[in-house]
């Protein structure tokens, strides 16, 4: 499995219809239109909607439904990441190697540009056509679970910002980023095999790959961090450190962070292992999650 080539394609296919869903630059207000697609296209690897689409292929979804789903995703992740950036944040000036939102828009474009897609997302998921309208409520159960508060997207941001300058335990941590980085990494895989019509056994399963890679993807990134230049990265290496938060590296080290990424992408693999299907390109991702250099 080439894992990079499979990337390459399906971020192909998912810019095509994010390009699609998201209203043109030109269409009025038009300053928050151009801020919306200015995020969402500066970059990235599109891990989140890789991974719905790569769970729905185990079960034979097709793309008619996947691609819009996968992109919500997306849209949800980058609102994330412009929040995340602004002065009252962590305060950012560089993502995926460009100017962050706040910087080229101002902080009230910004802002709004987030909540634009978040909101954006939404449309998506309830205007997508679907021969499964069960499928499809469940999906959007799933997705909105994932962006709130309890061991969820903006839960894990609040502990990530309580946390800072304060000392913490592994346990602490872990519930910081199963919530901040984990919680739509696990909802990916999840809608994925929910639009493809896993049983609930084959769903229990991917929810541990889900989640042992959502850890994983945390682990690395905090690796990345300490390793890895601000060119490398495309945002500013060591502002964990300089902001004071608690990262894994800080907590275990280099060494011990390194070996964790390793047993958690060992573990997801297993999990994926138990679906009696084709995983490999789930188990590949795995590898891919840890292995990577940005």
């Amino acid at each position: 499995m080439d894992i990079k080539q499979y990337f390459k394609r399906k971020a192909e296919l998912i810019d095509a219809e994010l390009n699609r869903l998201l209203p043109a630059d030109s269409e009025t207000p038009q300053t928050i239109h151009q801020a919306m697609r200015y995020s969402v296209f500066a970059g990235g690897k599109r891990l989140r909607p890789i991974l719905a689409i790569a769970a729905g292929e185990v079960f034979g979804a097709g793309e008619r439904e996947l691609l819009p789903v996968a992109s919500s995703l997306e849209m949800i992740h980058t609102y994330s990441l412009i929040h995340d950036d602004l002065p009252a944040m962590d305060n950012d000036d560089l993502r995926r190697g460009l100017p962050t939102c706040h910087v080229k828009f101002g902080e009230a474009i910004a802002i709004l540009a987030g909540d634009a897609l978040l909101t954006q997302a939404f449309v998506t998921l309830a205007d997508y056509e679907t021969s499964y309208p069960e499928r499809k409520a469940r999906v959007i159960s799933e997705v909105a679970r994932a962006s709130a508060t309890k061991n969820a997207l903006i839960g894990g941001q609040v502990l990530d910002i309580q946390a800072e300058g304060k000392p913490v335990t592994g346990a602490e941590l872990e519930d910081i980023h199963r919530g901040k980085t984990g919680a739509l990494i696990r909802c990916s895989i999840r809608i994925g095999a929910i639009l493809g019509g896993a049983n609930e056994s084959e769903l229990a399963a991917l929810t541990v790959y889900g989640e042992k890679a959502g850890l994983a993807f945390q682990v690395a990134d905090d690796l990345l961090d300490e390793t890895a230049t601000s060119e490398e990265l495309g945002k500013t290496a060591g502002k964990d450190a300089a902001s004071h938060k608690a990262t894994y590296t800080s907590l275990y080290g280099i060494h011990g962070a390194r070996e964790m990424a390793e047993r958690l992408c060992r573990e997801a693999i297993a999990a994926a292992r138990n679906v009696e299907r084709n995983t490999e390109v789930l188990e590949s991702i795995a590898r891919f999650i840890v292995e990577r250099k940005s």
